[in-house]
């Protein structure tokens, strides 16, 4: 199972609709692997909802957009049972939750109680309305969005719990010339866009999932990881460091990063690619961090602070 051929063919996908953007499209199919979400930070037209829908069609996906509002109701997002005068019952009535790839746009617009109705579908995959659980179809991804520049007007500052459900923080930018140019032209051709194609079966993402975790992790490797981890908790400008949850989120993702390196074990540098990602959104600075710096930098600081391994394990197969 070549998983080069399997990521370039995702990528080529994606291509059809949205301009460069290579390494953001390699995190995304790390995340596809590993089950996780995605918050996005970035200005508006970047082409979010462009790139969220040609994910979901490349996994053959259904895909479903809120927009966050003050006004949203968690029910809004998960559904409820509804009266029928005709039948004179309830009929439960499923939400835009129920789907494969979630696009929740501008999602601290929403108050925390609204916020809050994805805290159980994100970890665990269902939902509960009145009483009963509902599963949600296997793959499911939130991809939220918010705008770093917003004013803080009509906002509302994602929960530390609410954060620590995303796998990852990306912060898609603006494009590069060269690429606006491509993109200007792509957007030019007056004949129809290509339509994105599925590159994922069922059966084959299941497969891809199971090998990504089985990427060896040598025990230095972990003690590397966690004394990154342990140096986030004890750090004087950080009030709540990582919790064990971000500590099996940067494992999951450094698996995932080598596997799209050709690996099958998981090296230093693979943590120290993926933590910037996976890591400062979980941090909650204390007062005077927040006035001397912010979360990247204090991460930066403890990776370069962190001695790294020389020797680890490695497959047999690999060498």
């Amino acid at each position: 199972m070549n998983i080069e051929n399997h990521l370039e063919d995702f990528k080529n996908e994606i291509r059809k609709v949205i301009v460069g953007q290579d390494e953001v499209l390699d995190l995304i199919f790390i995340s596809i692997l590993k089950k996780g979400h995605i918050l996005f930070e970035s200005v508006p037209g970047t082409g979010k909802t462009t790139l969220s829908k040609a994910l979901a069609r490349t996994i053959g996906g259904s895909f479903n957009r809120i927009q966050f509002t003050p006004d949203l109701l968690p029910t809004d997002i998960t559904g409820l049972n509804m009266y029928n005068p005709k039948t004179h019952d309830f009929e439960l009535q499923i939400g835009p939750i129920d789907t494969n790839v979630l696009l929740a746009d501008e999602i601290n617009r929403a108050t925390p109680r609204t916020q809050s109705a994805l805290l159980e579908v994100m970890e665990e995959r269902q939902i509960t309305i009145d009483g009963k659980r509902i599963e949600i179809a296997d793959p499911f991804i939130v991809l939220a969005t918010q705008n770093p520049i917003e004013s803080t007007q009509g906002t509302f500052s994602l929960p530390e719990a609410q954060m620590d459900r995303f796998l990852m923080r990306i912060d898609l930018g603006y494009p590069s010339r060269r690429e606006e140019l491509d993109m200007m032209a792509l957007h030019s051709d007056a004949s129809a866009p290509k339509a994105v194609q599925p590159v994922f079966s069922e059966a084959l993402l299941a497969k891809l999932q199971i090998r990504v975790a089985n990427i060896t992790v040598d025990p230095s490797v972990r003690e590397y990881m966690l004394d990154i981890i342990e140096k986030t908790r004890h750090h004087e400008h950080v009030d709540v460091g990582v919790s064990p949850r971000g500590t099996l989120a940067l494992m999951h993702a450094a698996q995932g990063v080598a596997m799209i390196r050709g690996r099958d074990y998981v090296t230093p540098d693979d943590i120290k690619y993926i933590a910037p990602y996976v890591l400062p959104h979980r941090l909650v600075l204390s007062l005077e961090g927040l006035t001397l710096s912010d979360q990247n930098t204090v991460l930066k600081a403890i990776l370069d602070d962190v001695e790294v391994p020389v020797e680890y394990g490695v497959s047999p197969d690999a060498l």
